[in-house]
């Protein structure tokens, strides 16, 4: 089954948003606090950067929707978009697991445990 050539522009787009040390470590985070997520201040926190620097990321993260945030009164609550990611690594799964077998899928089951 082929991709179509706008979804592929689509992942391109996620990947190059996660394309920085920030941006992974910030998916990193919210990952490991699934599904709660975190309010940006303890990912302020966490990494250790600015409010402005942290909230460029964030919008980046969000405009590929692979971050959603909410909001909680004052408080501004982030949380991995699993959904998305999903179909990312679905994207990568058929590719390199499922079409030529360039990785065996056990090894890529066995890398996710």
């Amino acid at each position: 089954m082929e991709t179509a050539p706008d979804r592929v522009a689509c992942y391109a787009d996620m990947f190059a948003a996660m394309g920085t040390e920030s941006r992974l470590r910030i998916m990193q985070l919210l990952l490991s606090a699934h599904p709660e997520g975190m309010v940006v201040g303890e990912i302020q926190e966490e990494l250790g950067i600015s409010a402005s620097n942290l909230s460029h990321h964030l919008d980046k993260l969000k405009t590929e929707e692979l971050v959603t945030v909410s909001r909680e009164g004052t408080f501004l609550r982030c949380t991995a978009n699993t959904t998305t990611l999903q179909e990312l690594l679905g994207f990568l799964y058929a590719e390199c697991c499922t079409r030529n077998k360039a990785v065996k899928p056990k090894a890529f089951v066995n890398l996710c445990k």
